[in-house]
């Protein structure tokens, strides 16, 4: 080594000290990190291995409440910060720990308000540390949030620990409670970000819906089918399960736009409250691979498929770069033969689903009409939606007989026509009110209303019966 170069790693070795020395002078005399994971540990920090598992943002909410079970269970546990400002989120664990004695200090725990529900919020921890003991072996975890702002595009968990048998099992059980305890478990969700609802990093949590039976205008014996094939499936699931009898089902809903599918899918969900529901409809439809990952993991549960129709007819790539549909296929084939899942599908044009869809068992076991309401049907109809107006029984029954071929879609707008009638014209509303608004829908300027609706006309209840009809609407493969 030349005398210049000697002169030259002096001098940086020199600079390195007082820049360190700045460092301690200028926080004083308070505690480093380093020396705080030191006295923890009985050992230099530097030398310990560190693993560090990745998640998914949407699963963050889930390790935090996993790793505050296990740190828990000392009584001895406690939580760190890091200070040094925005730097500290370039640097990781390992570098944290290289510096026992050097400039990082302590600093106070970042925590993060984390949606768990469609009101609910959890604290986590955002940065920090969690030091405690595991089967008696002394542990850290650094928890991080998603940053990609500082390139770091999913949360992650540092785990610091002497002993490798010991940090193998705490992740293991980290896992395990992150699903036991997971935040979605038996919440409705759906993968579409509004902007303006509780969402955690792509997941939007919603209400579960309260629809009673008698507000589900249907035959008798649909309901009853649909009901039996989702509901009845899982409260007798062990005796399948001990019977090698499969529990993975698929319903499908088929039928005009505005009849009532998808109130009929709140139905199901609102009597199935301890299923976890994964909604997805639109461009959310390619998330399908993670939606029944999620169900797989999460079950019992229900992934709905709404407006199927468009899956088939989409031929662009999903996020796997494959056609849009094999996505959909391969996520319904995928779970096992015995997870209490239910692919719930709606769609207004049974026609365009391609056979492959539907044509296996385990993707579509039972498909059911839901049609144009009957006379009957639209005379129940009348009265849900009438909230609380008193319309004469002879009114109603006029009403009834006069929407031949309209949708629960036309008699809720007609209703909330019929008061809006009364409240221009400043009184109550009653029977007069109700035939205005239905005179004015059944008239020809507003043809388009009644086609946006979902109405057809008269002409619709002249209709034969569709294949699915004649042969019950319970045939497994209506293609073949």
């Amino acid at each position: 080594m030349s005398m210049a170069d000697e002169e030259v790693q002096g001098f940086l070795r020199g600079f390195r000290e007082l820049v360190e020395m700045s460092h301690r002078l200028a926080g004083g005399a308070g505690e480093r990190f380093g020396e705080v994971l030191e006295r923890h540990f009985g050992q230099t920090p530097s030398v310990i291995a560190v693993l560090t598992e990745e998640v998914l943002n949407h699963r963050y909410a889930d390790w935090d409440t996993a790793l505050e079970v296990l740190s828990g269970r000392d009584p001895a546990a406690h939580e760190v910060g890091v200070g040094g400002g925005d730097m500290r989120y370039h640097q990781t664990l390992t570098d944290f720990a290289a510096e026992a004695h050097g400039r990082t200090p302590l600093g106070q725990v970042d925590y993060v308000s984390i949606p768990v529900g469609p009101k609910e919020y959890r604290r986590a921890i955002g940065f920090g540390m969690r030091l405690f003991r595991y089967q008696d072996v002394p542990v850290g975890v650094m928890q991080r949030r998603a940053h990609p702002r500082y390139g770091q595009p999913k949360g992650s968990f540092e785990l610091m620990c002497p002993d490798p048998d010991v940090a193998a099992a705490l992740l293991g059980e980290a896992r395990e409670l992150a699903v036991q305890h997971s935040v979605l478990r038996g919440q409705v969700i759906t993968l579409e970000m509004s902007g303006y609802g509780p969402e955690s990093e792509g997941i939007a949590f919603l209400e579960r819906p309260e629809i009673p039976a008698d507000h589900v205008i249907l035959p008798m014996s649909s309901l009853e089918r649909i009901v039996a094939h989702v509901t009845g499936v899982a409260e007798h699931a062990d005796v399948l399960r001990r019977h090698g009898q499969h529990l993975k089902r698929g319903l499908l809903l088929y039928g005009p736009p505005g009849t009532g599918k998808t109130h009929t899918v709140r139905h199901l969900i609102s009597r199935n409250p301890g299923h976890t529901v994964v909604v997805l409809a639109g461009e959310t439809l390619r998330f399908i691979s993670l939606a029944a990952n999620l169900a797989r993991a999460l079950q019992p549960a229900i992934v709905v498929l709404e407006d199927c129709d468009l899956v088939a007819e989409d031929r662009g790539q999903g996020p796997s770069g494959r056609p849009l549909l094999f996505e959909v296929l391969d996520a319904m084939d995928g779970l096992d033969a015995d997870a209490d899942v239910t692919f719930l599908l709606t769609t207004n044009r049974v026609e365009a689903l391609e056979r492959a869809l539907v044509q296996r068992p385990g993707r579509v076991d039972l498909a059911v009409e839901v049609p144009l309401p009957d006379q009957d049907g639209r005379r129940r109809l009348l009265d849900l939606y009438r909230g609380h107006v008193s319309y004469s029984a002879g009114a109603l029954e006029e009403a009834a007989a006069r929407t031949g071929g309209m949708t629960a879609s036309f008699t809720k707008e007609l209703m909330r026509r019929s008061v809006l009638e009364a409240a221009v014209a400043g009184q109550e509303p009653g029977d007069e009110h109700l035939a205005r608004a239905l005179d004015g829908l059944l008239s020809g300027h507003e043809e388009l209303t009644r086609v946006l609706l979902g109405g057809t006309g008269p002409e619709a209840t002249q209709r034969g019966p569709s294949p699915w009809e004649q042969s019950g609407g319970q045939t497994c493969n209506p293609f073949a």
